[in-house]
């Protein structure tokens, strides 16, 4: 109890007396403050990424791949896809033909429009009822490819981002030159999409194979019997996953590499501010050394003196996160971002604005150790000394 006392007379008494060291103090705020606005600032380009891949998933579309492989890795023959489309839980189209897309990935080039660089994302060959797979595609100019033709269909933010995808553009691919016939927007996604006949792209790359099977099921509820259908055909060696489950598997490695950078350069700023810190707890101390010797020679304990040093700097810490996570939402919430040709926006959430505060609980705490260590060893006969 003496010593709860003493720490909380001590705590009352440093922060009572702010005003008198403001500038030591506003370096502590201003340094935490840019520390956790940087990591905000830059976890919320995680945050944003992760909610435009998940936005337009669906549960009761699934994908299946070669098992143990990703999409560019797979390579699904022709007899597994009559096989996939014999197989029971799959919603039937207009036609009466199961709703399944054949899809094949190709890498190809474009050119940004505001900087010039060059930039590789996937050319996307699938069958043309990829409109009933995926409803939410609409089309605002043009229409869909003709099977057998070297023609493409290309996502608005292509048109927004890329030159080359304009309304009969011709694009040469592998010696080949395709024409531009439609534009489209596909639900909330704003990432550049390019459709072309699956076949033609297969025929034209010389490839017998496909890369995915896209399916759309009656419900999300024949999830777990659909995926039993094709454990249970010995002709069948694939992996079965939903949408969602397939774009959060896609995702984790640019998830990995924002969250790794988001992290270095946060870190990087934290022991910057925390040495910010140190410093100026350093000089409230050495100004101090005559009270805290005082203090000891009235019956504190250093221990006492010592953690409402510490106290003292994560309390301090505390202002400066809540400033770093205000600027963070103010100016990167909602800004648009595309690195690495994915394009989406910063979330600035709640729970990135608590890992902020605890980040700066950290910095504060690190910060205090050295400082009230100090002040704890302040000998005794400093406080006979008259300044």
């Amino acid at each position: 109890m003496d010593f709860l006392r003493q720490f909380f007379a001590i705590l009352r008494v440093n922060l009572s007396s702010v005003t008198a060291r403001l500038g030591a103090v506003l370096t502590i705020i201003i340094g935490v403050a840019c520390a956790v606005g940087a990591l905000v600032s830059m976890l919320a380009m995680g945050i944003g990424a992760h909610r435009q891949a998940m936005a337009d998933a669906r549960p009761d579309r699934m994908q299946l791949v070669t098992a143990g492989t990703r999409g560019f890795q797979s390579n699904i023959s022709r007899d597994e896809v009559t096989a996939v489309l014999d197989l029971p839980f799959i919603r039937k189209g207009v036609d009466g033909a199961p709703i399944v897309v054949l899809e094949a990935f190709v890498p190809v080039e474009g050119r940004r429009r505001v900087t010039g660089n060059r930039i590789y994302f996937p050319l996307l060959g699938v069958t043309p009822n990829i409109t009933e797979y995926a409803p939410e595609i609409h089309f605002t100019e043009g229409r869909m490819f003709h099977r057998g033709l070297y023609e493409l269909a290309a996502s608005n933010p292509c048109v927004r981002q890329f030159v080359g995808f304009e309304m009969g553009a011709h694009r040469p691919i592998h010696g080949v030159d395709w024409t531009v016939v439609g534009h489209f927007d596909q639900g909330t996604g704003q990432q550049c999409v390019v459709f072309a006949d699956v076949d033609t792209i297969l025929s034209l790359f010389k490839r017998s194979s496909y890369n995915m099977i896209a399916a759309m099921l009656q419900s999300a509820q024949d999830d777990p019997r659909f995926r039993r259908a094709v454990e249970a055909n010995p002709t069948l060696h694939l992996d079965v996953r939903s949408e969602p489950e397939g774009i959060e598997d896609a995702f984790k490695p640019l998830n990995a590499l924002l969250n790794f950078a988001s992290l270095f350069v946060g870190t990087i700023m934290a022991a910057g501010a925390t040495l910010g810190a140190m410093n100026s707890l350093y000089a409230i101390v050495d100004a101090r050394r005559q009270e805290f010797a005082t203090l000891r020679s009235l019956g504190f304990g250093g221990a006492a003196i010592a953690s409402s040093i510490v106290c003292e700097s994560m309390l301090l810490a505390v202002p400066g996160a809540l400033l770093g996570a205000a600027l963070a939402w103010l100016f990167f919430n909602g800004l648009s971002a595309s690195p690495f040709g994915f394009s989406f926006q910063l979330v600035v959430t709640p729970p990135l604005a608590l890992l902020g505060i605890v980040w700066a609980l950290g910095m504060g705490l690190l910060g205090g150790i050295l400082p009230s260590i100090r002040a704890a060893r302040v000998p005794l006969t400093t406080a006979l000394r008259v300044n």
